[in-house]
């Protein structure tokens, strides 16, 4: 029999090797050989009909599986189009990543999966990789990764081949670590600003009734994780009743749309989009929106955490995907895209 000395001795080891570790599973990652399959999705299960949803016309729409149990809980995407394709890029809440062209048909080809290279903590547990937003500057192909629990910002090299700077803002250090940066957006002038999932603005800012629907934003006048960058300066975004912040993104106008989520038992999700005017994200201000859409049964709906926007063919595109949680038996991975109307 080992003495209780030695077994101890052999422990601390463990532990001085392996930093951080804790007896989890490691999180799981994606593997290198993808496979991704997709069928199409109707806005209104009861009238595959249906198109119109307030100001937006539903396009069509995608329920994606794979055989990689890593696949799913997807949180941020990011579309590029060009005249020859549309590329999708869907980023995980456990560091993975998910490519994926479109074809004429909408269904995807050269599928590509990843894993970020690096990030907060050592990586063997989610809350190192929990990434929930996603901003990319088109010009360098550079993307800026919002990390809840180690509330945190991280740039990548594109493609994500490499981490270049991570940075922990002393702005941020309060924000929940379950409801931390949900958005992450780069303005084209190259500023950036974020909303907090769940933080509310201090009672300095906000001490009146109401604050429970007021989330607290930050602004930053360039590269957040750049030291020559100052430090940010705050907003307050308002949202409606019980809803919270799930994901935002820019117009080609200057105008924003932020993505807002609401959860009832028995496991039921609601979803709004809401539209805010050009110039309203500013320092010290307080920004409403105007509701655009709701996604809500017995339409479809689900998790829905990520959004973004494109130009095609001369319209304006919105594009959502939803985090399963990986839970396939009882929520699902939806690709959805809307065109918006006037």
């Amino acid at each position: 029999m080992r003495r209780p000395a030695t077994i101890a001795f052999v422990w601390l080891a463990v532990l001085a090797v392996v930093p951080g570790w804790t007896g989890d599973a490691r999180l799981a990652e994606l593997g290198r050989t993808a496979h991704l399959s997709a069928a199409p999705v109707a806005l209104d299960p009861r009238d595959p009909s249906r198109r119109r949803l307030r100001a937006l016309t539903y396009l069509d729409g995608l329920v994606l599986t794979s055989p990689d149990s890593a696949f799913g809980g997807y949180s941020a995407i990011h579309v590029s189009v060009t005249s020859a394709r549309r590329r999708v890029t869907l980023l995980s809440d456990g560091g993975n990543v998910a490519a994926f062209t479109l074809d004429a048909r909408g269904q995807p080809r050269d599928p590509a999966f990843a894993n970020l290279p690096s990030g907060p903590g050592i990586g063997w547990d989610k809350a190192d990789r929990d990434s929930e937003s996603l901003a990319t500057d088109p010009a360098t192909g550079r993307l800026w990764v919002g990390f809840e629990n180690h509330n945190a910002i991280m740039r990548y090299a594109p493609g994500f081949t490499r981490g270049e700077r991570l940075v922990r803002p002393a702005a941020m250090r309060k924000w929940p670590k379950a409801g931390g940066a949900e958005s992450l957006v780069r303005r084209a002038d190259g500023s950036f600003f974020a909303i907090s999932e769940m933080r509310r603005p201090s009672r300095r800012v906000w001490p009146g009734p109401g604050r429970g629907q007021a989330r607290e934003g930050l602004i930053w006048s360039g590269d957040p994780v750049e030291p020559t960058t100052p430090q940010p300066t705050r907003f307050t975004y308002v949202t409606v009743g019980r809803y919270d912040v799930a994901d935002a993104a820019m117009l080609p106008d200057g105008r924003m749309l932020v993505l807002e989520r609401a959860f009832d038992w028995p496991y039921r999700f609601h979803n709004r989009i809401v539209l805010i005017a050009a110039g309203a994200v500013r320092p010290g201000a307080v920004v409403r929106g105007r509701l655009l859409a709701e996604l809500d049964a017995p339409l479809i709906h689900d998790n829905f955490e990520g959004i973004a926007t494109t130009r095609e063919g001369g319209s304006t595109v919105i594009w959502l995907v939803s985090d399963d949680n990986r839970t396939p038996f009882l929520q699902r991975t939806l690709l959805l895209r809307f065109r918006l109307d006037g």
